[in-house]
């Protein structure tokens, strides 16, 4: 990927992750789970996840040292992990909280806790999660170190991902500013990677350590 592409793949995540906090419906009831918000809200995610992995990796390919190579495999695995979670999410429980309220069942509603809390499943989340954190940090730094980005650009998106598990023990309104946080990392990695790709020197405290 050109570094352009890179940019408007960061731009693209940031902004997707934010969609999907603020189209998903508040609440995790049966109505919020058979609303076309909640399918719209979830498949943003999901498309946020993928170009993540692609801009991490176009990052390495504008960075081409070792540790963003890693970053790249790590996040590619964590969002492979997380992504079936969050499928699930989508498509199953929007199935099951139709025909929930269509029929008049709520015990359907069962089906979508035994999915949410399944060991192999939750432990899929997790671990796909904790990665994508690990592979951002890991981002962040093959960024400080390189000298060819703002030393701080990949900071914030960083940060955002470490706190991606612990936001979903929040209240709605710290959920939301989760989501202007990871649209504000992604925002700024992606204008630092157009100004490089425009060739233009990064701001001060650019230099590499």
């Amino acid at each position: 990927m050109s570094p352009r592409l890179t940019s408007a793949a960061f731009a693209a995540a940031g902004v997707l992750f934010l969609v999907y906090i603020a189209v998903r419906p508040s609440g995790d009831d049966a109505a919020a789970m058979a609303s076309t918000a909640w399918v719209a809200g979830h498949a943003a995610a999901m498309a946020g996840f993928i170009l993540l992995g692609l801009a991490v990796l176009g990052l390495h390919q504008v960075l081409g040292d070792r540790l963003s190579l890693r970053a790249a495999a790590v996040t590619w695995v964590g969002a492979g992990l997380t992504l079936p979670y969050y499928g699930a999410e989508d498509f199953g429980l929007n199935v099951i909280a139709r025909r929930s309220l269509r029929d008049g069942a709520p015990a359907l509603m069962e089906l979508a806790e035994e999915f949410r809390y399944g060991p192999v499943a939750v432990t899929m989340f997790a671990t796909g999660l904790l990665l994508l954190a690990a592979g951002t940090v890991m981002a962040a730094v093959a960024v400080r170190r390189s000298g060819t980005l703002p030393r701080w650009s990949g900071t914030v998106l960083a940060l955002g991902f470490v706190l991606f598990l612990p936001q979903f023990f929040t209240p709605y309104p710290v959920r939301v500013a989760h989501g202007v946080l990871v649209m504000a990392g992604g925002l700024w990695a992606a204008a630092a990677l157009w100004r490089a790709a425009g060739g233009a020197p990064p701001p001060p405290g650019g230099r590499s350590v």
